[in-house]
């Protein structure tokens, strides 16, 4: 498990605020879950961001918490997130998850896929 006090992403205030309102609004109001982001491939720009609540850890992965949500990112993920923010939009067509990603050359119109 890596602790940094200088963590490579952030989470916003805002989307720690909406991570614990999913996780006590969630059935089993389980409090060991933590907000997980991931990248894989696919999507219409190459690569593309995931979000889940997920108990589990492993012991490489990067750990960080603000205001009572613990954020989790495997190394291989890291890699593309550096230097990024997580944060959570509310707007007309919906609300979501977002990475606001400075690694990113170029990103699809929804914002949920880029290349590097």
């Amino acid at each position: 498990m890596n602790n940094n006090a200088t963590f490579p992403v952030q989470l916003t205030d805002f989307a720690a605020n909406k991570v614990r309102l999913l996780i006590k609004n969630k059935a089993t109001n389980n409090s060991n879950l933590k907000l997980r982001v991931y990248v894989i491939g696919g999507g219409c720009s190459g690569l593309q961001y995931g979000f889940t609540l997920d108990e589990e850890k492993s012991s490489d992965d990067y750990i960080m918490e603000n205001n009572g949500v613990t954020l989790v990112i495997d190394p291989v993920s890291l890699q593309y997130l550096f230097g990024g923010i997580i944060d959570y939009y509310e707007e007309l067509e919906g609300s979501r998850f977002v990475v606001i990603n400075p690694n990113a050359k170029t990103t699809c119109s929804c914002g949920s896929s880029f290349s590097i």
